[in-house]
């Protein structure tokens, strides 16, 4: 039997992962994969039963997982970033949250048969749109900036927003089935609310400030706030049952409202953990689905599911961009786009199998009718957002924009011409003081490794579509190259060697494997960080020449001299081209090049013709 339960543990690990990379692989949202593998393995073959797994320990599981999800979630509720996204993002996860909740509960009445409480329940649960799905989908889609940007804040902050919905919606319901009194259904639901704001603001602050002053050791922030977070939820949730998701939630947005903390490092902690969570978690809930649920419930589930997509939140998205800047091609791409994903997959699962211990009539229905939902959304969105997109012409031109990796003079420098010859750019970099220059030319930066999870769905990545790695890591600038190559395509990923050895070979090419195995070499075969730093520091200047009729490229390579390295090119047609052997053929009239040139001091001796030649000139 132990062997039976490691494999099957095992199993579920390697499903995620082949998921995971299929999802990758398509660039669609991996749900559609973990619900099919988790189907699979239950309903389908039988092969596993997720209570008889683990038994007693299924749902704390599924609920310490649902914390830490929530707990990440709110930890993006800062007040100045939530104020910084605009009215639009502002209605979107405020009264945008309400009108879904009242259309798609009016939906399950009336189409399900749910009785009203449990309708306004679901209805609370499908406010939850969410960044592992909508990041995917934005990625292929590739909107304008403006709905991009709104679509991707709504997913992260709406999360947190929705869930609390969610929980008191279902405390009412509960405290509805321990007595009849309104009083005392009121009463129970102030404890459950003090129970959570009062845990969850005491946590953050406590821990906010063990944290601010250090009394923890850096090497210990992650693994004690993975475990804090799990404490704070059980204290809660032992006063006041179901307060602990609140507790977590307000705990995490104390926390992302204290100044002189650095919540990104927090977030570092749940990456890997998180991806592993989520995977596991959607394999482990579609395990447990049961094909009479599905069945008993028939047409009337896809109806709500179509419902929630052709009205619930076209209504929403109109009612929320009136009076805006958006096109009505823009609304209308907002209004397709909203798949449902884990949390509302993971708190219909919890809140079903408690409603069913109080025998609440119709909880066997939330599940199925919630992964139909999920399931439709998301297979539906992932077919039609592009061509949709496309059709209603809001999707971005192909991006010539530049993500530029590692922050010195050069690079710094190298943005600032990108950037005024209007192509969009971002610096990435770990570290805050060596972005402070670019932030201080306007330039948009990054603060972080823009590999992160919390790049995933942070980093505007709109019009980008080339990256230039310059760290002085060569290990990163190659991982960066692989990594981004799968969304910019390995022609459009470049590193620069950092040093040039005698010879012309890179002074770590001893020591790690070809460059060609990641990325394109950036400028020519001479050059590396070092030389461009080098020149920058002796007075170097990025200056740019524009190429005509009369002055070809020929003439330009004719008027340089060995103090020149070529750098960028780029047209009025928004055509950039980083150097190659290839800008002989390519470049034309129209064409403007970019180049680091250092001034050459001239030696005595042409001093001395320039004097002689001044004189014959007299």
């Amino acid at each position: 039997m132990s062997h039976h339960i490691l494999l099957l543990l095992v199993g579920i690990g390697l499903l995620s992962l082949a998921s995971q990379w299929l999802a990758w692989r398509l660039r669609v949202p991996a749900i559609l994969f973990l619900l099919s593998a988790g189907m699979l393995l239950g309903p389908v073959t039988g092969l596993l039963d997720p209570d008889e797994l683990f038994g007693d320990l299924l749902f704390p599981f599924i609920s310490l997982s649902v914390a830490i999800i929530l707990f990440e979630g709110s930890l993006t509720l800062n007040r100045e970033e939530i104020r910084g996204h605009g009215t639009v993002v502002r209605r979107m996860i405020s009264w945008g949250v309400l009108i879904i909740w009242i259309l798609a509960a009016t939906l399950a009445h009336w189409l399900a048969g749910m009785d009203w409480p449990l309708a306004f329940l679901f209805g609370a649960i499908m406010t939850v749109t969410g960044p592992t799905v909508i990041m995917p989908m934005l990625r292929a889609v590739r909107p304008t900036r403006a709905v991009a940007n709104i679509l991707r804040w709504e997913g992260i902050l709406v999360d947190p927003l929705g869930a609390i919905l969610a929980v008191l919606t279902f405390t009412v319901i509960i405290a509805s089935q321990v007595t009849t009194s309104w009083f005392e259904v009121f009463t129970l639901l102030l404890r459950m609310l003090a129970s959570g704001l009062v845990v969850g603001g005491v946590a953050g602050l406590l821990w906010g400030q063990a944290l601010r002053r250090y009394w923890i050791p850096q090497f210990l922030h992650n693994v004690a706030t993975l475990f804090v977070v799990f404490a704070v939820y059980a204290i809660a949730d032992t006063i006041a049952m179901e307060s602990g998701l609140l507790a977590v939630t307000v705990m995490g947005a104390w926390l992302a409202n204290t100044s002189r903390l650095h919540i990104r490092e927090l977030l570092d902690f749940k990456e890997s953990l998180s991806i592993l969570l989520i995977s596991g978690l959607f394999i482990l809930l579609a395990a447990r689905l049961e094909f009479e649920q599905l069945l008993a419930l028939g047409p009337t589930a896809l109806l709500v599911m179509l419902g929630i997509q052709f009205v619930a939140r076209p209504i929403k998205v109109f009612l929320c961009t009136m009076g805006s800047s958006l096109r009505v091609q823009e609304r209308a791409t907002l209004a397709w786009i909203g798949p449902r994903g884990i949390i509302a997959a993971a708190i219909s699962a919890v809140f079903a199998e408690r409603l069913a211990a109080q025998n609440v009539a119709g909880a066997e229905l939330l599940v199925p009718l919630t992964f139909v939902v999920i399931l439709g959304t998301v297979f539906l969105e992932s077919l039609t957002a592009r061509p949709l997109a496309r059709a209603l012409g809001v999707t971005e031109p192909e991006p010539e924009g530049v993500l530029i990796m590692g922050a010195n003079a050069f690079s710094t420098a190298l943005a600032k011409v990108i950037m005024d010859a209007d192509f969009n750019v971002v610096i990435a970099h770990s570290d805050w003081d060596s972005l402070r220059a670019a932030r201080m030319s306007g330039i948009p930066t990054y603060y972080g490794n823009p590999m992160s999870d919390h790049a995933e769905r942070t980093l505007d990545l709109a019009g980008i579509g080339k990256l230039m790695s310059m760290s002085r890591n060569v290990e990163f600038n190659r991982l960066a190259c692989a990594y981004f190559s799968r969304d910019f395509g390995r022609r459009e990923v470049f590193a620069l060697p950092v040093s040039i050895e005698e010879g012309g070979s890179s002074s770590n090419d001893k020591h790690a494997p070809s460059m060609e195995m990641a990325g394109r070499r950036l400028f020519s075969e001479d050059v590396s960080l070092s030389k461009l730093l080098s020149y920058m520091s002796r007075g170097a200047e990025i200056r740019t020449t524009r190429l005509t009729d009369s002055f070809s490229f020929d003439d330009f390579l004719a008027q340089g001299n060995s103090e020149r390295i070529l750098l960028l090119a780029w047209n009025g047609k928004g055509k950039l081209a980083p150097y190659s052997a290839r800008w002989g053929k390519l470049l034309d009239d129209g064409w403007t090049i970019a180049s680091l040139s250092l001034e050459r001091k001239p030696t005595p001796k042409e001093k001395e013709k320039a004097k002689e030649e001044l004189k014959a000139a007299q």
